[in-house]
């Protein structure tokens, strides 16, 4: 089945599978899929002792990786071979050990070559722990995941 035979939503889970089986970082991390579709993703992560700062709570790039991880999910989806071209991560609240991350993207915009992606990062509890901006820039005519 190719990308013109499949629905988007077929084509989402598509990349998906094909972008996770080869994505060491998120899954030594014990990041989750939780749920993918055309431009969105939503990915999980607890936070584990190996991921504590200094301060007991969770170092702000384990959950910059979450939110990055999550935006190439829904950046990608739509089979087009996607990277970012920067972010910005703003910290709300702390996250703490054993907390289950909650990362949300959605897209905002996409023109020709160009992407911006907004994800929430909650807790278990549904509380805001971090807000992520990604820009993405697609690479046209190559596939995020060959056939």
């Amino acid at each position: 089945m190719t990308d013109t035979t499949r629905t988007p939503q077929q084509t989402a889970e598509y990349v998906r599978d094909g972008m996770f089986e080869n994505d060491n970082a998120s899954k030594g991390l014990g990041m989750r899929i939780v749920e993918v579709g055309p431009g969105q993703a939503t990915l999980e992560m607890r936070v584990r002792t190996d991921m504590l700062n200094g301060h007991a709570i969770c170092h702000g790039g384990f959950m910059a990786t979450l939110a990055d991880s999550t935006f190439a999910f829904a950046c990608n989806s739509y089979n087009e071979l996607t990277v970012a071209s920067g972010f910005s991560i703003d910290f709300i609240a702390p996250a703490r050990e054993g907390d289950v991350l909650t990362a949300r993207c959605f897209e905002v915009s996409k023109a020709g070559r160009t992407g911006v992606y907004d994800t929430e990062i909650t807790n278990q509890r549904g509380e805001r722990v971090a807000i992520f901006r990604g820009r993405s820039y697609t690479a046209k005519g190559r596939p995020a995941v060959a056939a």
